[in-house]
């Protein structure tokens, strides 16, 4: 897993000590979200990418980069995802693209 990644669970689970609660609604949350129903664990990953290329937040691609990986992507599958985030959102998800879910694949090595 990416260095920045571990640094971004690091982080969050801090903030968990911090605010358990909220943190464990949001976390408790985000389980019944991805798991597997009618669409599996993978293509919600996947769509949970799309979604943070498209809205720009460099955390939630990192993120959700990883887990898709985790779930079985394959670099096709997340390019792939990355294209329908570019269609949605246009030149600014284009430049996100290129630069911060590239940087991660290399660093997570992902074929």
């Amino acid at each position: 897993m990416s260095s920045k990644v571990n640094e971004l669970k690091n982080n969050l689970r801090k903030l968990g000590q911090e605010i358990p609660s909220i943190m464990g609604a949001f976390g408790n949350f985000n389980k019944e979200v991805v798991k597997e129903g009618v669409l599996n664990h993978k293509i919600k990953e996947l769509m949970a990418l799309a979604i943070g290329l498209a809205i720009r937040c460099d955390h939630c691609i990192r993120y959700h980069t990883a887990e898709a990986v985790k779930a079985g992507a394959t670099r096709a599958e997340i390019l792939d995802t990355a294209g329908v985030a570019i269609l949605m959102g246009g030149g600014p998800v284009l430049i996100n693209t290129a630069s911060v879910l590239f940087e991660l694949l290399d660093e997570l090595e992902v074929k």
